[in-house]
């Protein structure tokens, strides 16, 4: 089973189902039916802390840069809320701070939503 790791424990992750942005994986892309160990902090010493067990349910991609054209839907302001920011903008102030802006202004995410299994 993959990890799929968060580096803050935000709150979606108290819901019974979240939504996460992570760009196409290009060993093994995430796939819808795909379970995965959620784990806050997974590279920290110790291996970081397992937080429980989630199918991936959807999987849609997603351009992350408004006014430009884009190949994919661009991410929407509920989406931004639903994923744990107060805003498209404070979204983006996050991805560019933890991703390289090539890949932002290149390539899609994949807007995964996630739903816990009773394996929690």
């Amino acid at each position: 089973m993959r990890v799929l790791g968060f580096s803050e424990k935000w709150g979606k992750l108290r819901q019974d189902s979240f939504t996460t942005f992570r760009f196409v994986r290009k060993d093994k892309d995430w796939q819808v039916g795909e379970l995965v160990l959620i784990v806050y902090k997974p590279r920290s010493k110790g291996g970081g802390e397992k937080l429980g067990i989630a199918e991936i349910i959807s999987k849609d991609p997603k351009d992350m840069v408004l006014g430009r054209p884009h190949t994919y839907p661009i991410v929407t302001l509920a989406e931004a809320n639903a994923d744990g920011f107060d805003g498209y903008w404070e979204m983006w102030d996050w991805l560019v701070e933890t991703y390289p802006r090539q890949r932002i202004y290149n390539e899609p995410m994949n807007k995964l939503t996630l739903r816990w299994t009773n394996d929690k």
